[in-house]
């Protein structure tokens, strides 16, 4: 399965509510249970919060892909989040993020998840695709924007 096949309306949320880190990971993480894509959300937040301590998952540009692997979960599972003005996300570069990708694999599940990171790589490393991307209206548009319609 590749990660454009995981996009879809439910799965996105423009704006993001929150306005810090903790706040970021619990409300994507909530997106994925409120879509049905996870029915234990406290395990689920806990592997994020685990793997997020061990290092920032903000990278650089304005986006943060968060992720990690837990047996709360059979396959993989992504949630996207925009926040147009920007969060502090402990970014390798100190820039506030914009654009959110979580991914949730199980363990077990190695080459998809890294597959999925790498598309994610491949996806925003055009700065105007990304910049469309933050700017788009609707979940609608992020779904047509990532699959090229």
């Amino acid at each position: 399965m590749e990660l454009i096949d995981l996009v879809e309306e439910k799965i996105i949320r423009i704006p993001l509510e929150s306005k810090d880190k903790p706040d970021v990971l619990r409300e994507l993480v909530q997106i994925l249970k409120d879509a049905g894509k996870i029915d234990d959300f406290d395990k689920v937040l806990k592997a994020v919060q685990d793997r997020e301590d061990k290092k920032s998952t903000g990278i650089e540009k304005g986006i943060a892909v968060p992720h990690a692997k837990t047996d709360a979960v059979s396959s993989l599972k992504l949630a996207i989040g925009l926040a147009p003005h920007g969060i502090d996300f402990d970014s390798t570069d100190g820039e506030p993020s914009k654009l959110f990708f979580l991914l949730i694999a199980p363990p077990g599940l190695a080459g998809p998840h890294v597959e999925a990171l790498a598309e994610i790589a491949k996806l925003t490393s055009s700065q105007s695709f990304c910049r469309t991307l933050v700017n788009a209206n609707n979940a609608q548009e992020v779904v047509e924007l990532m699959k090229g319609e």
